[in-house]
C-alpha cells in the first residue's frame, strides 16, 4: 500500500461489511479498510465465515443480515462476490454452448443471490451511506461488440438492473445513500486466471485501491450509475 487509506466521505469511526470477503478483491477490500484510522471496523461475510452467507443458498443471506442487524447500520457495504467459470463451467463462445444448467447456477451467483443481498442488507445501510456492487463492463448492452459469454454477460445485465432499480427506491428514502454497480476492470484473481491478458491485469490490491476512491469520489447524484474503476461512466 502506497498510501494512507481514508475514506473522507464516511463518518470518522465508520463501519464496513464486505460480502465475497474470501475471493481476491474481497480480501483486498478487507484489507485496505483495516487500515484505514477512520474505520472503526470491518466484517467479513463469505462461505466460510460465522455466520454464513452462500449466494447458492438463499436462506444463508437472510439469516446473515439478521444476525448482523445489531451491529448496523454500516456505512459501507461491498458485495465483491460472482461466478464466471468452475468445473464444468465455462463462458460460451456461441449460442450452440448455452446450457440450461450452467446458465442457471452463473444467474444464482451474479444476479439471484444480489438480489437477495439487496433485499435484507439495504435495510442495514446508513442513511448517508454507500453500497457498492461489482458488476463487469461485459454486462453492458451498449458495449457489447464482442458476442459469446452469454450467461455471465446476461447475469450482470441484470444485476444492472437490479440496482438501478433498487437505487431509485432507496433515493425516496434515504436520498443521501449512494448505491452503486462498479465494474473492476481485469484482476488478478480465480476468477480472472483462464481469461485475462497479462498486460491488463493489475494486482486486487491495486483495483481495491483504485475500487474505494473511486466510491468515496461519488456522491449521491450518481447512486444507481454504472462506472468503470476508473471513473468512466458505462452505457447500460
Amino acid at each position: 500500500m502506497n498510501r494512507a487509506p481514508t475514506m473522507a466521505s464516511l463518518d470518522d469511526g465508520y463501519r464496513a461489511l464486505v460480502i465475497g470477503a474470501s475471493g481476491a478483491l474481497g480480501t483486498a477490500f478487507c484489507e485496505w479498510l483495516k487500515q484505514d484510522p477512520r474505520c472503526a471496523g470491518v466484517r467479513e461475510l463469505g462461505r466460510n465465515t460465522v455466520p454464513e452467507l452462500d449466494l447458492e443458498h438463499p436462506a444463508t443471506i437472510a439469516n446473515a443480515a439478521t444476525e448482523l442487524a445489531a451491529e448496523a447500520p454500516y456505512q459501507l457495504i461491498i458485495h465483491a462476490a460472482g461466478l464466471l467459470h468452475r468445473d464444468r463451467i465455462k463462458p460460451e463462445k456461441s449460442y450452440s454452448a448455452i446450457e440450461a444448467e450452467a446458465l442457471q447456477a452463473v444467474f444464482q451467483v451474479n444476479t439471484l443471490g444480489p438480489a437477495l443481498v439487496l433485499r435484507h442488507f439495504l435495510p442495514l445501510l446508513d442513511p448517508q451511506g454507500a453500497m457498492a456492487m461489482l458488476s463487469a463492463k461485459v454486462g453492458s448492452i451498449g458495449d457489447n461488440r464482442l458476442g459469446g459469454w452469454y450467461a455471465y454477460r446476461a447475469s450482470k445485465a441484470a444485476l444492472n438492473m437490479l440496482i438501478k432499480t433498487a437505487a431509485i427506491e432507496l433515493a425516496r428514502t434515504r436520498p443521501h445513500s449512494r448505491l452503486l454497480s462498479l465494474h473492476p476492470g481485469t484482476v488478478v484473481s480465480a476468477l480472472s486466471q483462464p481469461f485475462r491478458g497479462a498486460t491488463s491485469a493489475r494486482s486486487a490490491d491495486v483495483a481495491a485501491d483504485q475500487l474505494l476512491s473511486l466510491i468515496d469520489q461519488l456522491t449521491p447524484a450518481d447512486s444507481g450509475q454504472f462506472f468503470a474503476y476508473d471513473g468512466e461512466r458505462l452505457p447500460w
